[in-house]
């Protein structure tokens, strides 16, 4: 999945408008206007496309962290850091506040059956032996079962 595929669905589950997405990038000091993020949101084929780099993907997670649980009494705004799945995988399960069960239930819901043992190897540190990369698919699905949970679609 790209980065903007990710934005797209995530504003499809939230359900946001062009002014709250902009008031969650401007939570993490993320300047945007409604141009660009409209080239962020095209898609691939359009001649307006502008891919969405791992910093400002990042940025929208972390601000929606912050909308969603808010900022830790005393902590700084978090820095950009290079994505990957797993990565993005555990800013959703900080943002939703999701434990578990919860994102085993989320994952059923769009018919991707995972144990705990295997939930647990994702959110793992890489150095660890039995840390697992999070594919394309397990996070497609997560995003879709999100959808399903918040938008029922």
């Amino acid at each position: 999945m790209n980065n903007n595929d990710i934005l797209r669905r995530l504003r499809f589950v939230l359900d946001y408008d062009d002014a709250k997405m902009l008031s969650i990038f401007a939570r993490t000091e993320q300047t945007m206007t409604n141009v660009e993020l409209h080239h962020l949101l095209r898609k691939e084929d359009d001649k307006q496309f502008v891919p969405c780099i791992d910093k400002v993907l990042c940025r929208f997670l972390d601000g929606l962290i912050i909308e969603k649980r808010g900022l830790r009494e005393g902590s700084e705004l978090p820095k950009p850091t290079k994505l990957n799945n797993n990565l993005i995988f555990k800013k959703l399960r900080v943002a939703f506040e999701l434990k578990e069960q919860d994102i085993i239930e989320v994952l059923a819901l769009a018919d991707l059956r995972v144990s705990k043992s295997e939930l647990g190897a994702i959110f793992r540190n890489p150095e660890h032996k039995n840390f697992k990369p999070c594919g394309d698919q397990m996070l497609r699905n997560f995003i879709k079962g999100l959808s399903l949970k918040y938008q029922g679609k």
